[in-house]
């Protein structure tokens, strides 16, 4: 039986879930998280990029947060908003009190500044943007969104942490890009040294919801004095760190290494299922701009081996055509047909032909940080030149990596992943403006008609529509399901495992 629309599948509300602690820690301790590289900014609304979030989360905070069953709950927000009869206009109300790490006092006009600023900076901000008519203070605690039409993902867009729409002192909404970290978040930043580590100490003036942990939502407690972010670019690096217990959480190893892991000082941590990887095309400028080379492209790429190469065994993937897994609401096989688990050489030699390919290199711009990236690449290029394309390969830095991306004249492939995601909205795909910048009437038709209906049944069946535009039309190529592992000292405890890991709640204990 599919679950409702704010659902995610089995094992990973499970997960979310909360973990039944008493809390009675004391204060102390520091921990160090071992991440998959250095984040291209600390600036959570200019990036789409989890490690992003991971680091910010624990600095900025949004009006709303996901809970444990991924529904939307308040964090700055004193409630849910109420939202008039015609869909068009929510109404806000804030949390008093609410202190920003420079002590300053939060109030509508910040709210108002930092919402202004998301729609205008943010790939999801600019999202609802099109339909955010204005955002105007009621009083100092209240503020209200005007909309031009009903828009139904609006409330989980402000819940999401990258590309996030996090409340800043009005002072600071002008910096772009940011220069002055602060935020209301339970820990605030002390330093960063580039390449070294990012490190966040408590804030002492933080005020946590009360009641209990509640997913990313609920009480917010503070027992750790500092967080350590530190960037380990290499996986074999961090499988290594992790098995000798040299970090306290590592974050993001590849699925082969559970056996070592569980042999190693710490212990493996697994989601699953934890998300998709996905091939995004430039659909701008360059060979992807031709939906022909595209479709190509489509019948070229054999699925199965380029996750059997990327995460070893079947036990930790599997094959599906649909961009949400049978335990969503959003699951449907509306033009799956295209996707072909094993390839389709001879049909994608027929299409590049028609195409009039003219042997310019196919561009794919990837990263060995995320190794699961860079091995379904490698596979990719495999089919890619069976098929007749030629292929470049831009192996680089993830950091870089979210750089170029954002320019059209410089990639036709990138190789990305999310977990998957409550909302079909939050889609980095579903926006005009997120790279790749797929934006035509079909997309634009099947994606407004899902926006602008709050009837969860009716949204499940239009979203049917939106997954058939986007097999039609190619702007993505997802390559299947995938679980995701991690690693955590036996000593660190209070830490719910998560799609991006937390750790407010979190403390050390003595073994």
């Amino acid at each position: 039986m599919k679950r409702t629309a704010l659902a995610v599948a089995t094992t990973v509300v499970a997960l979310m879930s909360a973990n039944g602690l008493a809390y009675a820690q004391s204060k102390g301790g520091v921990i160090d998280v071992a991440t998959i590289g250095e984040p291209p900014t600390l600036d959570p609304m200019a990036s789409t990029a989890d490690l992003v979030g991971i680091v910010t989360q624990h600095i900025f905070e949004t009006l709303y947060t996901f809970d444990a069953k991924w529904g939307a709950t308040p964090l700055l927000a004193a409630a849910l908003p109420t939202i008039s009869e015609d869909g068009k206009t929510y109404t806000i109300p804030l949390r008093t009190g609410i202190k920003f790490h420079d002590g300053s006092v939060m109030s509508s006009a910040d709210v108002v500044a930092s919402l202004k600023r998301w729609t205008t900076v943010a790939t999801r901000g600019k999202q609802a943007g099109e339909v955010i008519t204005d955002i105007a203070a009621t009083d100092a605690s209240t503020v209200t969104i005007t909309l031009s039409k009903p828009y139904a993902p609006l409330v989980a867009l402000l819940s999401l942490n990258n590309a996030a729409a996090i409340i800043l002192p009005a002072a600071n909404t002008a910096q772009d890009p940011l220069t002055s970290f602060v935020g209301t978040g339970p820990y605030k930043l002390q330093e960063r040294v580039p390449d070294q580590y990012i490190q966040l100490v408590r804030f002492d003036d933080y005020q946590s919801l009360g009641g209990e942990p509640n997913g990313y939502g609920g009480a917010r407690n503070q027992y750790l004095d500092e967080i350590r972010f530190v960037p380990v670019p290499d996986p074999s690096t961090r499988v290594s760190a992790a098995m000798a217990g040299q970090y306290d959480y590592v974050d993001q190893l590849p699925v082969e290494s559970f056996q070592q892991i569980s042999g190693g000082a710490t212990k493996p941590v697994v989601l699953a299922p934890f998300g998709w990887p996905v091939f995004m095309m430039n659909t701008k400028d360059g060979l992807n701009s031709d939906i022909r080379i595209r479709k190509a492209i489509q019948a070229a790429l054999a699925p199965e081996d380029m996750m059997l190469a990327a995460f070893g065994s079947p036990d930790f993937f599997s094959i599906d055509a649909a961009w949400y897994p049978e335990s969503f609401v959003w699951h449907s096989e509306e033009g799956t047909a295209a996707y072909k688990p094993d390839g389709d050489t001879e049909a994608a030699k027929v299409l590049l032909a028609e195409a009039g390919y003219d042997g310019k290199p196919l561009r794919i711009l990837t990263s060995r940080q995320y190794e699961f990236h860079y091995k379904m690449a490698q596979v990719a290029q495999a089919y890619l030149e069976a098929a007749g394309f030629k292929v470049q390969m831009d192996v680089v830095e993830w950091a870089t990596l979210t750089t170029n991306r954002a320019d059209p004249a410089l990639w036709d492939i990138y190789i990305t992943h999310s977990p998957f995601l409550p909302e079909p909205s939050l889609m980095g795909i579903m926006s005009d403006t997120s790279p790749g910048w797929w934006a035509t009437d079909a997309k634009h038709a099947a994606v407004e008609a899902f926006n602008a209906e709050s009837d969860p049944a009716k949204r499940a069946a239009l979203f049917v529509d939106v997954q058939k535009v986007i097999y039609d039309e190619v702007p993505g190529y997802k390559v299947g399901n995938f679980n995701a592992l991690a690693a955590q000292s036996p000593e660190l405890d209070g830490v719910t495992p998560a799609p991006w890991p937390y750790f407010w709640n979190a403390y050390v204990t003595a073994q």
